[in-house]
């Protein structure tokens, strides 16, 4: 009975299409609630995708805002199903490694990949895997046996394959892209909703020209944006997490991001205001 229904599940959730599409499209194998996690759970809707993902801890979430903020990468599938369950079951096999299996029913389960990321540098576009994982989990030889199967299974695909631990995930860099993720499309914001194109492209323009000519933090420098123009207290904080968001600012991710401190303007590309979509 056990086996028939994990056989069921599993080929429920193929007709659900979960671990296929791509961008928009594409169904996580796993969600929030199939999973107990020991890390928070999170769900986030992608700039890139325009879909909800699903993380299982917050290292995954903060490996999501890096991939993307970054510009080399262009899709980000995540809980990625390693299909079918057969081929990880013979691997298993040939490496002498016990597959994992359903604490419940002994039964094999599918096993997954955090990250499946879609990167273009220029040359093409090409997919890696990612899996993610705290260091201190890498001493245990269970972990590593299962990463093992994880390996060849990628290499068999001819797809790059490696764990990135929390060394190699800035959290001051999560953090800050956190702060202006949602910021992405102004108009989710009451203020800016009926305002037309050329008025929010006018008061980005002066608030740059703020922000390049003034020595003051950003908070007093946003305040005084707000008492100028006339716009609720925070609608400029609003338009700078924005033009951040959209790269038309941009400033050292690696450092925090403290409205209340003067902040280093890398660059500012205004050209980007006119390729922005506020219509």
């Amino acid at each position: 009975m056990s086996k028939r229904k994990r056989t069921s599940e599993i080929e429920q959730w193929i007709k659900q299409g979960r671990g296929t599409g791509i961008g928009v499209e594409y169904k996580p194998w796993l969600k929030i609630q199939d999973v107990s996690s020991k890390g928070r759970s999170t769900r986030l809707k992608g700039i890139k995708t325009n879909r909800q993902h699903e993380f299982l801890s917050d290292l995954e979430r903060n490996y999501f805002y890096i991939t993307e903020y970054s510009n080399q990468i262009v899709d980000i599938r995540e809980q990625f199903p390693l299909l079918p369950l057969e081929e990880t079951i013979v691997i298993a096999d040939e490496l002498g490694i016990k597959h994992p299996t359903d604490p419940k029913t002994g039964d094999p389960i599918v096993m997954t990949t955090d990250f499946l990321l879609t990167a273009d540098k220029g040359k093409g576009v090409f997919e890696v895997a990612r899996t993610i994982k705290m260091k201190d989990e890498l001493l245990k030889e269970r972990v590593l046996e299962k990463f093992e199967i994880e390996r060849e299974y990628w290499q068999r695909k001819d797809i790059d394959w490696t764990i990135v631990t929390e060394e190699e995930i800035s959290k001051t860099m999560a953090r800050n892209i956190g702060y202006i993720h949602d910021y992405y499309d102004i108009r989710d914001y009451d203020i800016f909703q009926e305002m037309s194109s050329p008025h929010i492209e006018d008061l980005s323009l002066s608030l740059m020209q703020r922000l390049l000519n003034n020595k003051q933090n950003i908070r007093t420098i946003t305040n005084e944006f707000d008492t100028d123009t006339h716009l609720p207290f925070g609608s400029g904080v609003t338009l700078f997490y924005h033009l951040l968001a959209q790269k038309i600012i941009v400033i050292d991710m690696l450092k925090p991001l403290n409205l209340e401190q003067q902040i280093d303007i890398k660059s500012i590309d205004e050209s980007k205001l006119k390729k922005v979509k506020y219509g």
